[in-house]
């Protein structure tokens, strides 16, 4: 036999033990034979041509001094055969688990670029495994677990939790990529004072830039994501370490008053509520920890100072610009809370919002 570099491709699952057969042919011995030479049981010797026991360094290097293959060789043959045992063992795992594709929002985080689309099921299945960063459908419903129970604090749990799933985990992949430094309540209170004065750039490719890099000084990644469908999501706030936190906002928020008080909605359970809770912006969800944050947002925009003038004020696009450059925001977000409150009809002064045409 000759001290060949072959490379064993993974797929082929041929136990090194075959090649060890082929040499007993190549020289005529037998069994007993190799096991004498080599100082093992013929038992072992035995196990090991039928791929029961595998090679060790031990082994490698005796089988090194009696076949001239280098031991090198033999552990790389052993190596490659055991991967290719588990991969074809993993291989079986995703096609039985090839229903879980018809919980997770397939087409549009292919259309989105979140993840390829494979050629078959269980490739497919794989490709969310790597997306999801876990090892097994199993393991990743332990993992976001909590995903559902925040829905079901909802009146209206509907809705795909895998969509919604995928929607998080996509943030928590763009927040890594953002370099936080660490997270400083009171410099991140202080930095949503001035943040307000972004509510008057009507440019979100300028704005959100400014309020990425704002927030990240103070510990706390913003990711702007698209909602896949069935994801009701407007925003959502986690904590990725004890010293950085995420903060999502989809691209949902089509005019300036629902982002910015998204925006603050978030920020409040940052500042306000424990770490160890996930939070998401959803029709219906009615907890004193969202009001309590509703509240947060509300006054970081509209101070109390200025709550009864803002509901006083004119009715009139003259009368809300006016209030609007004495409170340093947006008339968009004026018009907002006034609707809110009843002041004006829904239909009323909306000329006042900017509207937003994002670009994921």
């Amino acid at each position: 036999m000759t001290n060949t570099a072959t490379k064993f491709e993974s797929n082929w699952i041929s136990p090194p033990g075959e090649t060890i057969a082929d040499f007993l042919e190549e020289r005529g011995w037998s069994q007993n034979e190799l096991s004498q030479r080599i100082g093992y049981s013929r038992k072992h010797i035995n196990k090991i041509i039928g791929g029961e026991a595998s090679i060790g360094e031990e082994l490698a290097l005796k089988l090194e001094n009696v076949t001239g293959a280098s031991a090198h060789f033999w552990l790389e043959r052993e190596s490659n055969y055991r991967e290719a045992l588990a991969r074809r063992a993993e291989e079986e795992y995703l096609k039985e688990n090839v229903d879980w594709l018809r919980e997770l929002p397939v087409a549009d985080m292919v259309k989105f670029g979140w993840i390829s689309k494979r050629p078959t099921k269980w490739e497919q299945v794989k490709e969310f495994l790597s997306f999801f960063g876990v090892a097994s459908r199993e393991s990743w419903i332990k993992q976001y677990s909590f995903v559902e129970a925040a829905f079901r604090k909802t009146n209206k749990f509907e809705t795909d939790h895998g969509s919604t799933v995928a929607w998080l985990r996509k943030g928590e992949i763009e927040a890594q990529r953002i370099d936080c430094q660490p997270y400083s309540a009171k410099k991140f209170e202080s930095s949503l004072r001035s943040l307000r004065s972004l509510t008057l750039n009507t440019n979100p490719a300028e704005f959100c830039e400014q309020l990425v890099s704002t927030c990240a000084e103070c510990g706390v990644a913003v990711v702007f994501v698209p909602t896949p469908s069935k994801c009701p999501a407007s925003g959502a706030t986690k904590w990725l370490s004890s010293e950085k936190a995420l903060l999502m906002l989809s691209l949902r928020h089509k005019t300036d008053d629902h982002l910015w008080f998204s925006f603050f909605h978030e920020a409040a359970h940052i500042v306000l509520h424990a770490k160890r809770t996930v939070f998401f912006e959803l029709e219906g969800l009615d907890t004193s920890d969202e009001r309590e944050a509703d509240e947060y947002a509300a006054r970081m925009l509209i101070p109390e100072e200025y709550v009864a003038q803002t509901l006083q004020v004119s009715p009139s696009y003259s009368g809300v610009e006016a209030l609007a450059r004495e409170l340093g925001i947006s008339p968009g977000i004026v018009v907002g809370y006034l609707q809110h409150h009843g002041v004006v009809p829904w239909s009323h002064l909306n000329k006042c919002k900017v509207r937003y045409c994002w670009v994921d």
